[in-house]
Parts: C-alpha cells; structure tokens; sequence
C-alpha cells in the first residue's frame, strides 16, 4: 500500500494522514471549495477539491470519492468515522474497482448495520440479550410482546442509530403514536422506515468493548464507559 485517499475531514482526517506519514504512506485529502483551507488539507500530500459545500455532493457522494481515487491512483480509501465509513455500498464499489477499503468487509458492514440481523448472528453464538422483537409488522405484535415482558419497552429504528428513531413507552395508550413516531423518523434519516421493540434496562450502566482487527488478528481495546447520555447519544467515552 503505498497511497492512501482520506475520505473525511476535520480531527480524524488530521490523524489518519499523521498515522499514514509514520508509515512511510502517502495520504490524499478530499475537500469541499468550503474546506479547501483546513488544516487536513494543508497536511496531505495530495489533495482533491470533490464539490462545493454540501456533504450530500462532496464526502457522502460516492461517484466523486470513486473518480478521486482513480484519478490520484490510489490503493486504498481511508474512510475515517462517520459520513461512508459504515456504507456497505461504497465498500462494495471500492472492492468492485479493486480499491481496498480500510474497514470491515462490506457483509459485516451491512450485517452490523441492521440491528434485527445483528442480533440475530449474536443469538446464534450464545451471546446474552435483551428481549426483543424482529422488525415489526403490525400493532398486534408489539402488544403480544408487551404483554409477555411488561412495560417500559423502546422503539428502534432497525437501520440506523445516534439517538434517531427511538421513542420510551411507558403506558400502553402510547404504542401506535409512539411506532409511528420512530417509523417516521427512521425514514427521515435512514431512508428505512423498519423498527423493532426492545425491554427497556432503565438506568443501565452502558460498557462498550472496542475490537480492531484484520483478516488474520483481532484485539480488544478494553471497556469504554458511556453510561453519560442525553438523547440517547454519548457525551463522554471514559476509558478504563
């Protein structure tokens, strides 16, 4: 590997091109004409205006990241945090146009991505979890469900995360208008408007486990606790 394209900008831009310079690995910025002054963009050996403003035209359009690779001849796409880093199309498309993608493959990408499934391959290795339905169909299931587990139960958008789509019912006068909520939400910002129902932990404690690997090796990171939340988003990630 012997080039690298940046696809993000801003603080994790900075630290990947820091990380590819150590590594003796030529780093490639994108920009929009709005950024062409940032900081990852001065510290790139390379760098590539793909737009004017807009993150739907610049770092989320895949065609413009796609033609920037082939065009400054690189070998890999970095997508950093956000934006296409959790796109399995564009993972596919980088692999289609033998571009190696720096991430997971686009299969775990997709298979994490929708959490119906991701639930479902961690039942099937024996991992403990929290009751839930799959994707809901119709009212009757949710209320089949309440019944067996009782109240509080959380609707979630299926495809999609950071607080979106997610509505706490605590009385049962409140299902229908809170699955339409989520429903609604959920298509807004995901483009999938599938929900499912899940126990509510109320005041949990929540313990994430960072893993990095390759083909051939996986490390944990140890415990981040992100029990601090507003929205249902973290605020604070506090190492162990």
């Amino acid at each position: 590997m012997k080039k690298v394209l940046v696809a993000n900008r801003g603080e994790i831009a900075l630290r990947i091109i820091r990380t590819l310079r150590e590594m003796g690995i030529k780093a490639v910025a994108v920009y929009s004409v709005v950024d062409k002054d940032s900081l990852h963009v001065k510290f790139a050996d390379e760098a590539v205006c793909i737009g004017q403003d807009e993150a739907s035209s610049t770092y989320l359009n895949i065609p413009h990241i796609i033609s920037a690779a082939l065009v400054m001849k690189c070998d890999a796409i970095h997508p950093g945090y956000g934006f296409l880093s959790e796109n399995y199309k564009f993972a596919q498309i980088c692999k289609s146009h033998n571009i190696t993608f720096i991430g997971p493959s686009p299969e775990n990408i997709r298979d994490m991505g929708d959490k119906v499934k991701a639930k479902e391959i961690a039942r099937s290795l024996g991992v403990p979890l929290v009751p839930s339905t799959d994707v809901v169909k119709n009212v009757k299931e949710v209320y089949d469900f309440i019944n067996r587990y009782g109240l509080p139960v959380i609707i979630k958008a299926a495809g999609g995360g950071g607080g979106r789509g997610m509505r706490v019912v605590e009385k049962i006068s409140e299902v229908e208008q809170k699955i339409l909520q989520a429903s609604n939400e959920a298509k807004n910002f995901f483009s999938n408007p599938d929900v499912y129902v899940e126990k509510l932990i109320p005041n949990p404690k929540h313990i994430e486990v960072q893993i990095m690997g390759d083909k051939n090796r996986a490390y944990h990171l140890f415990e981040r606790d992100c029990t601090a939340q507003r929205r249902h988003q973290k605020i604070i990630e506090e190492a162990t």
